[in-house]
């Protein structure tokens, strides 16, 4: 949970209301226009939480839905089942780093904002800073990173997370995850891998 989103206010690229027409479509747009298009980097998503907290449990919502879709073009890691969170998040790190060769890394996370904000998605470029709000010293996670805004920060803020209401975050993590899917599915990457294969297979064939 990176309790304040006021920095990633400033830099974001886009902001969209989770329930807005589209709003799984304008995230997918967003994903695309940023990532790397023909890479041999890994696509790794990161999605940090924990379902101990009703608040913090966006990234690990989006990850297990994720990981039920079958992603092909991207890496998922942090879930309902395996979550990563603030006792184990350098560990997962490393062990990201030397799973994938200099992976791009999307880091996923809840934040507290302004009560006006309450609900945005937002995708801005660098890392997230999970702890930032709780002076925990974190490691940052992502060259870029959707942040969604679950609840009003300003005044207890670890009650107020474990009252947020979980029907808002399943909902942001649906939408969250549906723009992502979308986003593997037009991933480029994957043509280009097909297209090599044809392309050797007719060389073989001549």
């Amino acid at each position: 949970m990176n309790l304040k989103s006021s920095f990633f206010d400033r830099r974001a690229k886009t902001r969209i209301s989770h329930d807005e027409l589209h709003a799984a479509e304008h995230l997918a747009e967003e994903l695309l226009a940023s990532i790397p298009q023909v890479t041999s980097r890994p696509i790794v998503f990161v999605c940090i939480g924990t379902d101990r907290s009703t608040g913090d449990s966006l990234g690990p919502l989006v990850g297990t839905l994720l990981e039920e879709k079958g992603l092909r073009s991207f890496y998922v890691y942090g879930t309902l089942d395996e979550p990563i969170h603030a006792v184990n998040l350098a560990v997962k790190l490393k062990e990201i780093q030397a799973k994938h060769d200099d992976p791009y890394i999307i880091g996923i996370d809840a934040c507290l904002g302004r009560v006006k904000n309450v609900g945005v998605i937002q995708v801005g470029n660098g890392p997230v800073k999970p702890g930032a709000g709780v002076n925990k010293e974190l490691p940052a996670v992502g060259d870029i990173h959707i942040t969604g805004i679950v609840n009003v920060s300003g005044f207890m803020e670890f009650f107020v997370l474990q009252n947020t209401r979980l029907n808002l975050v399943m909902r942001m993590a649906k939408t969250i995850a549906n723009g992502i899917y979308q986003a593997s599915l037009l991933y480029p990457k994957q043509n280009w891998t097909e297209l090599n294969l044809n392309w050797l297979e007719e060389e073989k064939t001549n």
